[in-house]
């Protein structure tokens, strides 16, 4: 089979999101052939370079997202007339005129045909990115925004406000421009599989739309949420215009989807508060590496019974304070417990917050100030992984008796999981996918309860056998639901169900003249007249904004190679 992977900011570059699951999944499925498809998010992103690949990787095809340099391509009139109209249309959805009049249907229908309006004139033309910059595209969002029966927050827009969201719904179609969906492109696939909303999936739904491709939409961390929360910022309509169309644009992916995989059940509820439809849902969790924990997981021997230990990036959203303040709780009930905080700050912000959890530290404990390297003599110390003390992550995990996690905004806890292979009782917070994570082998109290959480904690530090009995239930559910292996076989199972429902497309043959195996995927489950084989849409060439070409790799490409 051959799987066509688009990613955004990740795989296959050094650094970025989801580099090191996509890279277990796709070493995993050595019995498929990848087309990789990657949206790099910065210059520097591109300059790191990438991992080394597999063989079973055969073409790598990359494009900045960062930035979109000129095509060069002049449209004629009839061409900036088809812009107007379709860009107008999707302006006229995201501002909301004629809502009122039209049913909901109808809304989705305009925002789908203005889309894939735009995504044709692209074909034709060899791309928008001038069309997308102009001055008219501008007035386009103004008159639409003026137009009887637009929101209110929409005419209340002023000119700063229609450049801002101008140039973020450029930003966000740029792939519209991109030369990935030839023939011999995203449209030879059997299968597209975005592994995160939002650009990564715009591709895999023009594949969709041009030759047919099924798509597969993978969701660790919902796109839409995480939009919503960097607004908060932006002037009301500004927030109110890109919610509209990023909304509008996740519908549709998830209308288009053959199957979408959350990464836990709080994503479900996103998607489904979305409009993904039910059906078509199926929880995969991320798969972890449990080798590591191994050792410390199966070790009979028991960790300080009075040290509690936290582990993760030190920022404010892990709320620290709040752990700090819970902890001076706990000395009043047991006095020689010890908290050991480790972890590495997450850029400038982290290095902040880190210099003011060591000054509330010394301030609540003034009679056992600790140095930097005193661990052992104060109640708490902050240490970082690699030094002598702990030279490894699961040596971190090895050295308490209790894993705590204070974290105030979470999506899927990896050092919690981290935590259950190494068989240790947690106290966490109730945020984020939690709960469905510790499924009962652990204590969970609100967030922001200083107080609750110090009661769970000392709870857990007088039972030595219920500690041991939730560390063993703990890491026997972590390796039953989230190793790599399990992830895995969860996506070949997907993988065969989508392609086995999916018409005969093409007939492609080998060197020697023989079908290929897979690329024609079996008629099973299709319901109508889904024998014949369906007429492909041969598009029209032109450069790429990118201006990047296809790399092919028989054999796993070092990473010097991984340049623009």
């Amino acid at each position: 089979m051959r799987i066509g992977l688009l990613t955004e900011g990740g795989y296959p570059y050094v650094s970025g999101d989801a580099r090191l699951w996509c890279d277990r999944l796709v070493r995993g499925l050595g019995q498929h052939e990848f087309d990789l498809y990657a949206l790099s998010r910065s210059e520097r992103q591109e300059d790191e370079g990438w991992l080394p690949l597999p063989p079973q990787v055969s073409r790598v095809r990359t494009a900045p997202l960062w930035t979109a340099r000129d095509d060069g391509v002049g449209h004629g009139r009839r061409a900036r007339r088809r812009f107007a109209e379709c860009y107008g249309e999707l302006a006229a959805v995201i501002c909301g005129s004629g809502a009122s009049t039209e049913p909901p249907t109808a809304e989705a229908d305009r925002f789908r045909n203005a889309l894939y309006g735009l995504a044709e004139l692209a074909r034709d033309e060899g791309g928008l990115v001038g069309a997308l910059r102009s001055e008219g595209a501008v007035r386009a969002l103004e008159r639409a925004c003026r137009a009887p029966g637009a929101l209110r927050t929409a005419r209340e827009a002023r000119v700063p406000d229609l450049l801002t969201v101008a140039a973020h719904l450029e930003r966000a179609l740029r792939p519209l421009s991109l030369d990935w969906y030839e023939d011999d492109g995203l449209g030879a696939v059997d299968l597209c599989h975005a592994t995160s909303g939002g650009p990564a999936a715009l591709p895999a739904l023009l594949a969709h739309h041009f030759s047919g491709v099924p798509l597969l939409l993978t969701e660790y961390g919902v796109r839409l949420r995480a939009h919503y929360l960097a607004a908060t910022d932006a002037p009301p309509a500004v927030r109110s215009l890109l919610a509209t169309f990023h909304g509008r644009l996740v519908t549709e992916i998830y209308e288009r989807a053959a199957v979408v995989t959350p990464g836990n059940a709080h994503a479900r509820r996103w998607q489904e508060r979305c409009g993904a439809d039910r059906a078509k849902i199926r929880t995969v969790y991320p798969g972890m590496d449990a080798s590591p924990f191994a050792e410390v997981g199966e070790s009979t021997e028991g960790a300080a019974p009075d040290t509690l230990v936290w582990v993760g990036r030190v920022e404010p959203a892990k709320d620290l304070v709040s752990l700090l303040h819970a902890f001076a709780e706990i000395r009043k009930d047991e006095p020689k417990t010890r908290l050991r905080i480790v972890g590495t700050p997450a850029g400038p912000e982290g290095e902040a917050y880190l210099g003011h959890c060591r000054a509330l530290a010394a301030q609540l404990f003034p009679d056992e100030a600790e140095g930097p390297h005193s661990v052992g003599q104060n109640p708490v110390s902050f240490e970082e992984i690699g030094g002598p003390e702990l030279p490894t992550l699961a040596d971190a995990y090895a050295v308490g008796a209790v894993t705590l996690l204070s974290s105030v905004v979470e999506g899927f806890p990896v050092s919690l999981v981290e935590a259950m292979f190494c068989g240790r009782a947690t106290v966490s917070t109730d945020v984020g996918a939690v709960v469905e994570v510790i499924g009962g082998t652990g204590l969970v109290v609100p967030p922001r309860n200083p107080r609750a959480f110090a009661e769970a904690c000392v709870a857990l530090l007088r039972d030595p056998e219920r500690r041991a009995r939730l560390g063993a239930a703990a890491r026997a559910r972590a390796l039953e639901l989230f190793t790599v292996e399990q992830n895995i076989t969860a996506f070949h199972s997907i993988y065969l169900e989508i392609v086995s429902r999916t018409p005969v497309r093409r007939v492609v043959l080998d060197g020697a003249g023989e079908p290929l195996p897979f690329a024609a995927p079996a008629e099973a489950h299709v319901p109508g007249r889904w024998t014949d084989t369906a007429t492909r849409v041969v598009a029209r060439g032109g450069p790429s904004w990118a201006g990047g070409t296809p790399v092919r790799a028989t054999t796993p490409l070092p990473a010097a190679e991984g340049a623009r």
